[in-house]
């Protein structure tokens, strides 16, 4: 005997099938939140799709870890759900969880740690007590680290541009500036205007590195140095080793504009690095002519020594040349020089001879304004049309108590109240000129201790080995007792 069953028309098949989306879009609770592997979530990497590499619309799957886009019936992420069974998915720009292929949102106060890595947010008593303690937080995968003091990955030859962005994010008001995004949110732009893209990169790695809830205790720089290529026009690459100075001087001058500063309009990067000086210059006689031509035209005018004011984010210091002489064991012998005597360039007795293409000048300095990080910038590399040629002079630096009134004028030694400097940043250069590595230094706030970082390399080490290494870049903190941490202070 035949059976029939009544047929569901069109109509009522899809309104149960609307009805039951509809219920499943009011649904709360998901049976796949075990299912989720923390271990492999890593939210540090360009939010692309991993098939059709669009960045709008992105989720992550929470599984596996990948990207995929959208959420709908044909969409990568739905194809992904139904041939792989994995269920639980992250928007990256919305911050709502999702169950596919059933496509609800998924809402539960265990999955607040996923947003928080992927975006983590500080008030401003977290930032207020940040140099005020030393606690050990251990990340998920069990390993312990202190937060500012994380390594980050090289994914190339990029170690030039991490010292720099490590050394930045332990200067206390440039990072409680940009670990709250509202202090740099409303600024505007012009249109089609790609440098603040730095500015949002560099607070997104700066609240990274700061993060007490890490599911790793390293980072990677990865979308921050896509930013500095694209905005540097490929002068800074990940791929492709570069000089930290060279680095250091583009980023603090576009960061700078980003903000909206300019010479007159200050940033909070002028706020904290920008001293001045005047500047002495006397024209000299081309060295060939004959000796009463020169005469003649030193009581010129065009010859007398002229003045200027200029501002200054660091001071470069010139080492002496390096001798090239062998001790009785035939081995290369070291030079050393103490601090003070390079510093003595700023004294505005010291005069220094510049050569350009067609004139000759001989320069002196002297400083009107002290910041409240002062940045060091020592001239290692002397460059020509065949190579690259590397100083290897040890500078000879205290760690504290560096006192620089001397190197102000009159005036400003009397209104400077000021002028003792501790270091709390020293970045490194080993090895060749084109082959080297850079380390970094960092003193951590809260503990008084120093920590050296090479890539994902994070030690404790004593701040005497600090002055034994070949110093490139220092930064120091002017002591003040009455100056707080928070940057509208500066």
């Amino acid at each position: 005997m035949t059976v029939f069953f009544p047929l569901m028309n069109a109509t009522m098949s899809s309104k149960v099938r609307r009805g039951r989306v509809v219920e499943d879009k009011r649904s709360r609770h998901c049976p796949y939140l075990d299912t989720i592997n923390r271990s492999v979530l890593d939210f540090d990497f360009e939010k692309l799709c991993s098939i059709s590499l669009s960045h709008i619309n992105v989720y992550a799957c929470l599984i596996c870890g990948k990207y995929f886009q959208g959420r709908g019936l044909k969409s990568h992420a739905y194809t992904h759900s139904v041939q792989f069974t994995h269920h639980v998915f992250l928007n990256l720009n919305t911050l709502k969880f999702y169950c596919l292929p059933d496509n609800y949102e998924i809402i539960d106060s265990s999955l607040e740690d996923i947003t928080y890595v992927l975006k983590p947010t500080f008030t401003k008593q977290h930032i207020a007590g940040l140099d005020k303690q030393g606690k050990l937080y251990r990340a998920y995968d069990g390993t312990t680290y202190l937060p500012g003091i994380v390594g980050l990955n090289n994914i190339k030859a990029n170690d030039y541009a991490n010292v720099v962005l490590q050394a930045f994010c332990n200067v206390p008001p440039l990072r409680n500036f940009f670990l709250e995004e509202e202090n740099y949110k409303g600024i505007r732009r012009p249109p089609g205007d790609i440098m603040f893209l730095l500015v949002q990169r560099f607070g997104e790695l700066m609240r990274k590195l700061w993060n007490p809830r890490n599911f790793k205790a390293h980072v990677s720089p990865h979308e921050m140095l896509q930013a500095v290529v694209l905005c540097s026009k490929k002068n800074f690459q990940i791929t492709k080793q570069g000089d930290a100075v060279d680095f250091m001087t583009w980023f603090l001058n576009a960061l700078h504009g980003a903000l909206g500063g300019t010479k007159k309009k200050p940033s909070i990067l002028t706020k904290v690095f920008q001293g001045s000086m005047r500047i002495f210059t006397k024209k000299l006689p081309h060295p060939d002519l004959m000796p009463e031509e020169k005469e003649a035209l030193l009581v010129t005018e065009e010859y007398q020594e002229q003045m200027s004011e200029s501002t200054f984010l660091f001071l470069t210091l010139d080492l002496p040349t390096a001798p090239l002489y062998k001790d009785e064991k035939e081995q290369l012998i070291i030079p050393q020089v103490p601090l003070f005597n390079i510093l003595a360039k700023f004294n505005g007795n010291t005069e220094k001879e510049y050569k350009t293409y067609k004139e000759n000048f001989l320069k002196r300095f002297q400083l009107t304004k002290l910041p409240p990080y002062l940045v060091f910038c020592i001239k290692r590399f002397t460059k020509n049309n065949f190579f690259v040629e590397k100083n290897p002079t040890i500078v000879n630096f205290p760690i504290t108590n560096v006192d620089l009134r001397e190197y102000l004028t009159e005036e400003a030694q009397v209104s400077e109240k000021n002028t003792t400097y501790d270091l709390v940043a020293n970045i490194v250069h080993d090895g060749k000129p084109t082959e080297g590595a850079y380390r970094i230094h960092v003193l951590h706030h809260g503990t008084g201790k120093w920590y050296e970082m090479q890539d994902l390399q994070v030690i404790d080490i004593l701040p005497q080995m600090i002055t034994l290494s070949e110093a490139y870049i220092q930064i120091w903190k002017r002591q003040e007792r009455d100056v707080t941490n928070n940057h509208a202070a500066v």
